[in-house]
């Protein structure tokens, strides 16, 4: 009973998830990408590539967690491999965007840290 409610329940959580990681990629480049013309033309400084790896990052949470959903669905090893592998790989992502916007920060003329 309440495994066939788990696998009624969770397949569109899981997609909830993914579109909201996906919905996060497009307004944050599209955001980037406006912020990125807007100082073309008006020539003040802009963070395009902060905002854009804040983005990303955010993304990336949202797509990590339904990958952790998907571990509750799982039935056979092979698919565990491939799932743990792709969390993997979605951690990795988020770890090598966390230190580049360290590194920004860093850079940045009016940072405090």
């Amino acid at each position: 009973m309440l495994e066939e409610l788990v696998k009624l329940i969770v397949p569109p959580i899981i997609s909830l998830c993914e579109l909201m990681g996906i919905i996060v990629v497009v307004i944050s480049a599209l955001r980037a990408f406006w912020s990125y013309c807007t100082g073309l033309v008006t020539h003040a400084p802009r963070d395009v590539k902060f905002d854009l790896a804040n983005g990303l990052a955010t993304s990336l949470e949202f797509k990590m967690a339904a990958e952790i959903l998907k571990t509750v669905l799982v039935r056979e090893l092979n698919e565990l491999l491939v799932l743990g592998i792709v969390i993997l790989l979605r951690a990795l992502l988020s770890l090598l965007i966390h230190i580049e916007m360290r590194g920004e920060m860093r850079t940045r003329p009016n940072s405090k840290q």
